[in-house]
């Protein structure tokens, strides 16, 4: 099969330096693409498509899928429509929305690896359809212009420390039920907090609308008053990440929840940071948190 190849823009991605690649996008009509284009077996350098975008710092692979399955990925001017699909990123023009993508092979050098203290009200996510404040709200314009993406998600009324990045396989893994990657909350609830509610935490228990859960650790790190119903504090790790876990634990152990902070992920601690701010990982943190993910080599 051959495939015309026209010029297209580039879509501009972090800072450019020698290192980096520049793959243009075709312009024609885009045609289904359903197996790995046609110069896939020509050599060495095949490529999951899923990773190609995520190293480019566009998303993370499962939101490339994503992207893949929308049909808004292009090939030498093929809508691909697999997420299994291989490209050399040496040869092949990968566009997305319309626009080529520039890519880097192999380079952290320009990547970006933010804690965030994410307040109460804030929508964790780099594009909201109703207009509420996202995270990357609470960045400056040239920290955004890099297209930080963030990894996994704290709930509307939920706060916390949430890391953003531009890499794709980091955030992979970190977010990938194989990894296991723990994170801290402390959360503040009313009601009977027994040994018994504790115990089947501990074990893990399955929720209401039937989803098997994961032990978590838990234990009490409030002093508790003599009321039987006052305020505790709840220290909870967990290693899956279903969606909205600890508030649907609580309530199907009849404990209200008051409020829910995220004080680490992995090796990486919210520390004092203050609602709102932000800062970047320093070395160690990052050296911790690549070696607890079982990524080789130290980013420069």
């Amino acid at each position: 099969m051959t495939i015309k190849k026209t010029p297209a823009k580039h879509l501009t991605i972090g800072t450019k330096d020698t290192g980096e690649m520049h793959i243009n996008g075709a312009t024609n009509s885009p045609k289904s693409l359903t197996e790995t284009p046609a110069n896939a077996s020509t050599g060495s350098h095949l490529v999951r498509l899923n990773k190609v975008l995520a190293q480019a710092g566009l998303c993370s692979r499962r939101a490339a899928d994503d992207l893949i399955l929308a049909g808004v990925v292009v090939v030498n001017g093929n809508v691909v429509a697999s997420p299994g699909s291989r490209v050399d990123p040496t040869a092949d023009r990968i566009m997305v929305h319309g626009r080529a993508v520039q890519w880097a092979w192999n380079d952290t050098r320009r990547q970006l690896y933010l804690a965030m203290h994410k307040p109460p009200g804030v929508v964790t996510t780099a594009h909201d359809p109703q207009k509420r404040r996202t995270v990357l709200d609470l960045l400056p314009e040239n920290l955004r212009q890099r297209r930080p993406f963030p990894v996994g998600r704290l709930d509307l009324p939920s706060e916390g420390l949430l890391l953003l990045t531009t890499d794709g396989e980091l955030a992979l893994r970190m977010t990938h039920p194989r990894w296991e990657h723990p994170k801290t909350y402390h959360v503040q609830v009313r009601g009977q907090v027994t040994a018994g509610k504790l115990n089947v935490m501990r074990a893990g228990m399955r929720l209401a609308e039937g989803e098997s859960l994961a032990p978590v650790h838990v234990r009490v790190i409030s002093d508790r008053s003599a009321s039987r119903d006052a305020a505790v504090t709840l220290e909870m790790t967990l290693h899956q990440g279903v969606n909205r876990q600890i508030r649907r634990m609580c309530r199907d152990l009849r404990l209200h929840v008051l409020s829910l902070c995220r004080v680490a992920q992995g090796p990486v601690l919210l520390g004092d940071l203050p609602p709102g701010a932000y800062r970047p990982l320093n070395e160690r943190e990052l050296a911790a948190l690549r070696s607890s993910l079982d990524l080789s080599g130290k980013p420069t």
